[in-house]
């Protein structure tokens, strides 16, 4: 189902204006980017920063048991085991 929201009119430069209603809804504010996407034959647009997380979030997408990670603290410890292991590697073990 399609319901129409807004109109807006292109300007000479091909600029155009998103309605306020269509920001919030999309949560863009001054100076966001915006994505331009095609979909069945419809241009979708989109807050570029939103489809990027959506994105990372499909890429990581069950790394956290892939790692077994299943909490806050194998988080913490995960971090702190890589910490060593870096200062190890720039530092020739020396801790």
């Amino acid at each position: 189902m399609i319901i129409m929201l807004d109109v807006s009119r292109v300007t000479s430069k091909g600029q155009v204006t998103i309605p306020i209603e269509m920001r919030r809804k999309l949560g863009i504010r001054e100076g966001d980017k915006v994505i331009f996407m095609e979909q069945a034959g419809n241009i979708i647009i989109a807050n570029a920063a939103m489809v990027a997380l959506k994105e990372a979030q499909n890429a990581f997408a069950g790394e956290a048991e892939r790692l077994g990670l299943f909490g806050e603290q194998d988080v913490v410890d995960l971090v702190k085991e890589t910490r060593r292991e870096m200062w190890g590697e720039r530092h020739g073990g020396n801790a």
